[in-house]
């Protein structure tokens, strides 16, 4: 029987596991958060993030999951005259078009099957098709395993469409993949920490460009919980328009702490270790849904090509070992699984779930 006490050890796309350590950050005293001591937190966290994202713009904490950030760019940045085109590639990209038509914005959409990536060229013709004043795509779809070609795509879009702006879900991708935001000619990227981070849900790491800052400040009806002018202004005073999630900031700041101690050259080959062994493993064993060329080095999706009932060899794992990975995500459950390798598992640990996966396949 399950028990909520005694949780398995993660290698589900998010929560990922959480080490000791970390959540002992949790548990430290907390603090005023208009004090003082909050505003040293806040700043010294901040300049961390923005060394970890190669930003010198605008980077900010929101006490949400990540979706807040979705309808957050379409409403700070997006007029109600205006049209944005979503780039869609998967569950988490579908969704995010559909939050832009519930914000009342024209969408235009980009679809690809699931399991493909987008392409420079694709993405080119779309846009020559009209003016969009802005674009919504993914770096790397948790629902598919694809990593998206957005260091191509930006530098296309720099030179053929530098006045798109360019807002980009990378929630499975921040800190294992490369985010270079100022280079990359960004406006919003975001991620929530119970990924990459590894840290648990309830707070979101978002940056945003001084040109999307500027475009907020003339669109009407931005809301309330996620202005990014008042995050603005908030972050004048190292602080948050809205009470922060302080325990879940101790444990960022600690992170950060250790991101750049590492160095994220370090952290992004890491990663990539780990992929490249999950997909030889999965390519020896079952197939894997996506072409490696843009197969993700966060998590990966594998075709359940041998008929096994996934779901019964999830419970067995669990049961056996106490750790669990993932079924596939809504149209690909049970006709994928997946195994996420980020934040701080290491390629010791996946070798040891691809271990237990295998005594329950022979």
């Amino acid at each position: 029987m399950v028990d909520w006490r005694n949780p398995p050890k993660l290698f589900i796309p998010g929560p990922v596991h959480v080490l000791p350590e970390v959540l002992q950050q949790l548990a430290r005293p907390t603090l005023g958060h208009r004090a003082k001591e909050y505003s040293q937190l806040h700043e010294e966290t901040i300049k961390l993030l923005k060394q970890i994202l190669f930003t010198e713009q605008y980077v900010f904490l929101s006490t949400s999951s990540a979706s807040g950030i979705w309808e957050a760019s379409i409403r700070n940045c997006v007029n109600f005259d205006e049209t944005v085109l979503c780039c869609m590639c998967g569950a988490f990209s579908d969704k995010w078009a559909d939050v832009a038509k519930k914000c009342g914005r024209n969408v235009e959409e980009l679809k690809v099957e699931w399991g493909m990536p987008h392409t420079v060229e694709a993405i080119d013709r779309k846009l020559a098709e009209r003016k969009y004043k802005a674009m919504t795509i993914v770096y790397n779809e948790t629902s598919t395993g694809v990593t998206n070609p957005l260091y191509d795509i930006a530098e296309m879009m720099k030179k053929k469409y530098p006045d798109v702006l360019v807002f980009v879900d990378a929630v499975s991708g921040m800190i294992g993949l490369p985010i270079h935001f100022d280079k990359l000619g960004w406006d919003v990227v975001f991620a929530s920490t119970q990924k990459a981070f590894a840290i648990p849900p309830g707070l979101t790491v978002f940056a945003v460009s001084k040109r999307a800052m500027e475009k907020a400040k003339t669109v009407p009806q931005r809301g309330y919980y996620f202005d990014f002018v008042e995050f603005a202004k908030s972050d004048e005073k190292h602080q948050t328009p809205t009470t922060p999630a302080i325990p879940h900031i101790m444990a960022l700041n600690y992170q950060c702490h250790r991101l750049v101690k590492e160095g994220m050259e370090n952290v992004w080959a890491r990663h990539k270790k780990m992929g490249e062994f999950v997909r030889g493993w999965a390519k020896q064993k079952w197939q894997l849904l996506v072409d490696e060329k843009y197969a993700s080095n966060t998590l990966t999706v594998i075709k359940n090509s041998r008929n096994a009932v996934i779901g019964d060899i999830i419970k067995a794992v669990q049961a056996k070992h106490n750790a669990v990975f993932g079924n596939g995500y809504g149209k690909l459950k049970d006709l994928t699984f997946r195994i996420a390798h980020m934040g701080d598992i290491t390629l010791a640990d996946v070798k040891q779930l691809c271990a237990w996966i295998d005594e329950q396949t022979k």
